[in-house]
């Protein structure tokens, strides 16, 4: 029986994907934006089956990210190899922008961070052509309209991989694949045949998401658009196309000569939310009459597709659903939100230890600005998990006597400050734990100018608890929220059912998915209580509705 790729091949918040292949390996990265630590990196022997083998950035090697909205920090790396290094180019708008990394192997350690100081703009991207000249790609105001005005479009330029600095004035090659297209941005180059390919993401990167390729026979040339651009998007299929959000594409070469690309797009829960943010999918390409297909015959993306007979199938160890702490490094998959840079956690005796800092979950929103000063003061005490599939259930054991404004327990965290808070807290006087939700109001994203936001936390329910043990569980049905509460797993109480749509990604806008994990906070207040985790899982559901 032919094998399966089934989509998406990575699950869960692993948005803007970057792929390459060394000899008989993949390798393949994405992005993280404000989690720590940052650009997880994933290996595949078949495409079909991953397995994070690493993190590039890591405070180890000075990475640097701020809690903020969710949507700032790191975001569109480009991952490539050259002459046994691996290299990656992102920017971090936490920090100073444009940087590249490197590492012998995949798995680190990564350098420290080259800052790329001549290098404007986002989406830099790096193509090393077959003489191995290096070069470098990006997204910018650079292409004149001819009205005296410059619009967004693609640059590229000549770049000294040693010293790690522009080696050429960069040129403009293209502007948009439609006139006056959206967005027009993170750029990849292929040299195939007689010709140098460009392949961008337009129409942003929600519903009207798009690939789109132009092709020259000159590396500096003014690349001509692919006459069947869009190549690649799902937006002509309605609002309620179950994958929606494609594009965003980078292409491997396997080989057998044949292709295939990486592309981020969003899972649909009930025939609108997407609550998972933006997933990492697969498709096959093709070259026709001198241009890449993608999807063949059907020209969208699907759920399976024939895994290549050329590739050994390679499972790996499924993922650990339930963490009894019994080792004192966390695995891969575990994220906190900003770099923390306060010992505030600690795993003794098979118990994780979150302290009750002053910052909290749900401080208000500022506006993000690129090359800012940062701040050591933006994180908070939240370890998480991606949530991966639409139906889960997510449960603790926690030992925790709240105290003043301390509050501590069990979140579900999107962007934008949406947000669930399962938590046992001081509520007048008495002790309780209760269900909180946290929203937030805006008219415009914060990277625009004149953002401002006013975050509003209501209280939808609540019990009296005084004892310090508690299991605490949400189970997330499509967007039925059951939360429970009680003394042990096998005997909760229903404490309330919550609208998951609340905290959607089409309110805060889909550039991150959820996050479902442990947090303890001071709400103001640094406080030496901790509260103690015994274990946490997260286990699949069947939908019960």
């Amino acid at each position: 029986m032919q094998k399966k790729i089934k989509n998406p091949i990575i699950p869960g918040f692993y948005p803007d994907p970057t792929i390459c292949r060394v000899g008989e390996d993949f390798y393949l990265a994405c992005s993280s934006f404000e989690l720590c630590p940052g650009i997880p990196v994933f290996h595949s022997k078949d495409l079909a089956h991953w397995e994070q083998i690493g993190d590039a950035m890591t405070p180890e090697n000075g990475f640097h990210v701020e809690k903020n909205s969710g949507n700032g920090g790191i975001m569109a790396p480009t991952l490539r190899y050259h002459r046994g290094l691996f290299y990656i180019i992102n920017t971090n708008y936490s920090d100073k922008g444009n940087y590249i990394i490197t590492a012998e192997h995949a798995e680190g350690p990564w350098s420290e961070p080259h800052w790329l100081t001549d290098v404007p703009g986002i989406d830099a991207s790096l193509f090393f052509d077959e003489d191995g000249e290096a070069y470098i790609l990006g997204t910018g105001n650079v292409w004149e309209n001819g009205a005296g005005e410059k619009e967004r479009g693609i640059w590229l330029a000549r770049f000294d991989i040693e010293r790690f600095c522009l080696s050429g004035n960069p040129v403009t090659i293209f502007n948009s694949a439609l006139r006056v297209g959206a967005s027009p941005e993170s750029p990849h180059l292929y040299h195939v045949g007689e010709y140098y390919y460009l392949v961008i993401a337009e129409g942003g990167t929600e519903h009207y998401h798009a690939v789109m390729v132009a092709r020259s026979k000159e590396l500096f040339g003014f690349y001509e658009g692919n006459p069947a651009n869009p190549v690649l998007t799902h937006r002509h299929l309605g609002f309620h196309c179950p994958i929606t959000n494609v594009g965003h594409a980078d292409l491997v070469e396997l080989a057998d000569g044949s292709w295939y690309a990486v592309v981020l797009a969003s899972r649909l829960i009930n025939g609108f939310y997407k609550n998972l943010g933006r997933e990492t999918f697969l498709c096959p390409v093709v070259w026709e009459r001198g241009w890449p297909l993608f999807s063949p015959k059907t020209g969208r993306l699907e759920e399976e597709y024939e895994a290549p007979e050329s590739l050994p199938w390679t499972e790996y160890p499924p993922e650990k659903k339930r963490e009894e702490f019994d080792q004192e490094r966390l695995g891969f998959g575990w994220s906190f939100w900003g770099t923390p840079y306060k010992d505030l956690y600690q795993i003794q005796n098979s118990r994780l230890k979150l302290r009750c800092i002053r910052q909290s979950l749900a401080e208000e929103l500022q506006p993000m600005s690129y090359k800012k000063e940062a701040s050591k003061d933006r994180f908070v005490s939240f370890l998480a998990r991606r949530q991966r599939e639409i139906n889960v259930t997510i449960t603790c054991q926690m030992t925790f006597t709240p105290q003043q404004n301390e509050s501590a327990g069990l979140a579900v965290v999107q962007a934008m400050n949406h947000q669930y808070h399962l938590e046992r807290a001081l509520q007048g006087g008495k002790q309780v734990v209760r269900l909180v939700l946290v929203t937030a109001e805006f008219a415009v994203p914060p990277y625009m100018p004149g953002f401002e936001s006013k975050t509003s936390c209501e209280v939808l329910a609540e019990a009296l608890w005084d004892e310090p043990d508690i299991v605490l569980q949400m189970k997330l049905e499509q967007e039925r929220f059951t939360v429970s509460y009680g003394k042990e797993k096998e005997n909760l109480t229903e404490l309330c059912i919550a609208d998951g749509g609340k905290i959607n990604p089409e309110i805060v806008g889909c550039m991150t998915g959820t996050m479902l994990g442990m947090y303890a906070t001071g709400n103001g207040t640094d406080s030496e209580n901790s509260a103690e985790f015994d274990w946490f899982e997260i286990l699949p559901c069947e939908r019960d509705l």
